[in-house]
């Protein structure tokens, strides 16, 4: 079985192909943060919305400025971002309006919190950069549903 191949075993092959995959295409440096970040929602029974567009920043994770809708089920969540700074301001608005809990979470960074308007229109300035969540808590402490967006970067 060894005739003519390079490598002796299958151990050195799959090291091999290890270190080559790693050299063209590397892990991010901060994966295990972002990961430990999207993990530690304190209710893990949430509703992930999914990524539903990006306008000119389709595909792209990291975000400076711009519009990105999420949607889940029956209720999608759409935000403009606008750098200022180093920072960043948020404006979102939720469909169907209403005066939900609107929670903006930043890796490495105290959570910020507002509620919608009527019209389900929210805003939040000074908002640092990182790894951001949106999270809409829906209904009241009895029956309250959590909504949990996909993570961006600021």
């Amino acid at each position: 079985m060894n005739e003519g191949n390079t490598f002796p075993d299958d151990d050195t092959l799959l090291l091999e192909l290890d270190r080559f995959v790693h050299e063209l295409d590397p892990p991010p440096d901060d994966l295990v943060e972002r990961v430990q970040f999207a993990l530690a929602l304190e209710d893990l029974d949430v509703e992930v919305a999914r990524w539903e567009r990006a306008d000119a920043l389709t595909g792209v994770r990291s975000v400076a400025q711009g519009t990105i809708t999420f949607t889940v089920s029956d209720l999608t969540v759409m935000i403009n971002l606008t750098e200022t700074g180093q920072r960043h301001r948020i404006d979102g608005w939720l469909v169907p309006e209403g005066q939900y809990t609107v929670e903006v979470r930043v890796a490495g960074h105290d959570s910020f919190t507002t509620v919608a308007d009527d019209g389900g229109r929210f805003v939040l300035n000074d908002v640092p950069s990182g790894t951001t969540q949106i999270v809409v808590y829906i209904g009241g402490e009895s029956c309250r549903r959590t909504i949990v967006t996909p993570a961006v970067v600021l």
